[in-house]
């Protein structure tokens, strides 16, 4: 029986109906990629952001760290101050103890009681008598206390260690307040890197989900591209099918080879694309050979 006839009505037909669904599929990818591009322009934006504010936290970490480092040194400098403070308190105890008279009451004592005697001035209700009496009593230890420490300080030795405790306690209470300054401005620049990296990790996560949309919609660029190149490979695979039977319609008929095993593939492949089936190129080519074209 001779070969049915592939319609050329019917090929063209499916032909022009692969280049439309070639056409769809470029301009699907080509939005799509459109918004890839968009997708990575804002993940870029946004991943430089994050490099700004890290480099920005890294500046308030170095200062931070140095400030720390000036802490540790002062601190250091306080303690030998403290140190130095306490040493020449208990020298300087020692000699008031060993210069004061071995009778009459102690210059320690006389600092006690003229400390007594204010706190009940400032915290009592009193007559001005009363009073009277008490900025006397005041008045008599002040000067008791001057006249033992103006003996006391003509002594050279001792006059030098007074000089060494006040030093002491001058240098111990600067470093004491430089720590205090200086851990303050080191916490200051803790929170504020603190506060930059949260804000990095923020733009961060929101540059990762840009890329996320990149990614996914990338993926549908790609695959709207694949679809693309195989409707035009089948639209080409067609233009050849249309060609073989044009030049078929050129020839004698008795040109054809009776191959019944290439015959038999043939007509499943023309039974297929009757069904819409795709058709390969090596498909075509078993077409022509059986002389359906």
């Amino acid at each position: 029986m001779e070969a049915e006839e592939i319609s050329v009505d019917e090929i063209e037909q499916k032909r022009d109906l692969l280049n439309v669904e070639a056409e769809r599929r470029r301009k699907s990818r080509d939005e799509l990629n459109d918004s890839t591009r968009e997708f990575a322009g804002q993940r870029d934006k946004l991943n430089s952001e994050v490099r700004k504010l890290i480099e920005e936290a890294g500046e308030h970490k170095r200062h931070r760290d140095e400030l720390n480092e000036k802490v540790k040194e002062a601190k250091e400098q306080r303690e030998i101050w403290n140190r130095k403070y306490s040493e020449t308190g208990s020298e300087l105890v020692d000699l008031r103890r060993n210069m004061s008279p071995k009778t009459g009451i102690p210059i320690s004592k006389l600092k006690r009681d003229l400390k007594a005697l204010e706190f009940k001035q400032m915290t009592t209700v009193l007559t001005p008598d009363k009073e009277k009496e008490i900025v006397e009593q005041m008045s008599k230890v002040q000067s008791e206390i001057k006249k033992r420490e103006k003996s006391l300080q003509s002594d050279p030795k001792y006059a030098e260690t007074l000089k060494d405790v006040n030093e002491a306690k001058e240098k111990a209470e600067y470093y004491h307040k430089t720590v205090s300054v200086l851990a303050e401005e080191a916490q200051s620049e803790h929170d504020k890197m603190m506060e930059l990296y949260d804000k990095a990790d923020a733009v961060r996560q929101q540059a990762d989900d840009f890329q996320a949309k990149f990614v996914e919609v990338k993926i549908r660029a790609d695959e709207e591209h694949r679809k693309h190149i195989e409707a035009i490979h089948q639209v080409h695979d067609f233009d050849k099918l249309l060609y073989g039977i044009r030049q078929k319609q050129r020839r004698p008929y008795g040109a054809q080879q009776d191959m019944e095993k290439v015959n038999r593939e043939a007509q499943e492949l023309f039974e297929r694309f009757k069904k819409g089936d795709k058709l390969s190129t090596e498909d075509i080519m078993i077409l022509q050979k059986s002389g359906y074209l």
